[in-house]
């Protein structure tokens, strides 16, 4: 059975900290919690996950960080790595950042912009602090939307010491088959050799109510045929997925669009590249 890592979960508590953005989504706006994630992936030989920041307000990022950090210090969850909510456009990153950089645990930041200008993309002060982070061996997760990618690209190039992880395969416009100029930006994202991207979150792209793994075969083959075996992760984007399928419903499309590929490619896909790209320990 293939072992899987999940490179893209999330968890919010609503009693604990505010994440505005919930409300406007009533499907979303609840908690979901560790255990509410194990029960979604029973059943499913998952070894790891990594929890991705999911855009926490801004007074609670400190404290939502340490909370997700804590859960991954236990062994009752298979949570292996944090990719941190911060806000590097702002003067005061490099200290926030020393009051979570060197736990064992965290892999990486991410700043959600595809809700932002599009100018914050590459403002002077997030580009250089995101170039410092490969000072402390920490990766860039990168939330663009489709038309963004030209300005994610300049970002990436700006950065070269810095590897970047592009989620959602970098938001393709599946439901109304606009893909040309996608196409042609991941193609281009791909040459840059410190990026890698995540098939995770396209099912959501997608027509909520009909969709198909088919509907989803042009994004993933693209971004595999782009990048090749060796720099695509998976990621369930759970609970957001659950808008439109449930992690296991997502899982099994992607199986399904990947069957024909040798073991080896989906050992990489499935497990290997996210070893490699959150640099986890899979002992312990």
């Amino acid at each position: 059975m293939l072992n899987i890592i999940d490179t893209h979960q999330h968890l919010w508590d609503l009693e604990r900290f505010t994440f505005s953005w919930c409300r406007d989504v009533p499907q979303l706006n609840r908690s979901f919690l560790m255990e509410d994630y194990v029960a979604a992936t029973r059943g499913v030989q998952l070894v790891k996950s990594v929890h991705v920041e999911a855009d926490v307000d801004e007074p609670h990022m400190l404290a939502e960080t340490q909370y997700i950090l804590q859960l991954a210090e236990r062994h009752d969850n298979p949570l292996a790595g944090v990719v941190a909510a911060a806000r590097p456009e702002k003067s005061g990153f490099r200290e926030h950042l020393a009051r979570i950089a060197g736990h064992p645990k965290l892999k990486g930041i991410r700043r959600v912009l595809h809700t932002e200008p599009d100018e914050l993309i590459n403002h002077p002060t997030l580009v250089e602090n995101v170039r410092t982070l490969a000072d402390d061996d920490l990766s860039f997760d990168l939330c663009v939307l489709e038309r963004q990618l030209p300005l994610a690209v300049k970002l990436i190039e700006s950065c070269p010491r810095t590897t970047f992880v592009l989620d959602h395969c970098g938001n393709p416009r599946i439901q109304d088959g606009a893909l040309d100029a996608w196409r042609a930006w991941v193609r281009t994202a791909s040459d840059l050799p410190n990026v890698v991207c995540k098939i995770s979150g396209i099912v959501t792209n997608a027509d909520h109510s009909h969709w198909t793994a088919e509907d989803l075969r042009p994004c993933v083959e693209h971004v595999i045929a782009s990048f090749g075996w060796d720099r695509v992760l998976f990621g369930s984007d759970w609970p957001v997925c659950t808008l439109a399928a449930s992690f296991r419903q997502w899982l099994d499309a992607l199986l399904e669009l990947t069957r024909d590929a040798a073991p080896a490619h989906r050992q990489l896909l499935f497990h290997d590249n996210a070893v490699k790209t959150y640099r986890l320990a899979i002992g312990g």
